[in-house]
């Protein structure tokens, strides 16, 4: 039985933002399809929220999961998210990937209430990373 090959590439885009800084990893990884997928988001500070969004070539970034408490672990179908206890850091797990998984992938720091990506300005920091595409 012949598997589709999932192929991720994660390149490192480091934003600073009022001094602020937010890192993904790892900077590169492949998995057969149905396995799963994890990134992790680091920062130089902490954040009262962590936000992570899928972008579609062509579409604008869609919210994945919103986490707003230190430690909170959070689930949306096959996605899990949590936020570390120190607010500096998260991971967002993908599991059993799929081709619908083929985006780029974003986590956002913010300082401030939830905002509209087109709002954020100093309150919060983005970090676009992952790109996965499908080949045979």
């Amino acid at each position: 039985m012949l598997l589709e090959r999932l192929l991720i590439i994660l390149w490192m885009q480091l934003t600073w933002v009022s001094g602020q800084q937010l890192n993904q990893s790892p900077q590169s990884l492949s998995v057969q399809e149905r396995e799963d997928v994890s990134m992790n988001c680091t920062s130089s500070s902490t954040f009262n929220n962590l936000l992570w969004y899928k972008q579609d070539p062509g579409e604008g970034p869609v919210l994945l999961i919103a986490l707003f408490k230190p430690g909170e672990l959070t689930s949306n179908g096959r996605l899990s998210a949590q936020f570390g206890i120190t607010r500096k850091d998260s991971f967002l797990n993908i599991s059993a990937s799929v081709p619908s998984d083929v985006g780029t992938y974003f986590c956002a720091g913010q300082h401030s209430a939830p905002q509209a990506p087109a709002a954020c300005t100093q309150t919060c920091s983005w970090n676009s990373s992952l790109y996965a595409a499908f080949s045979s």
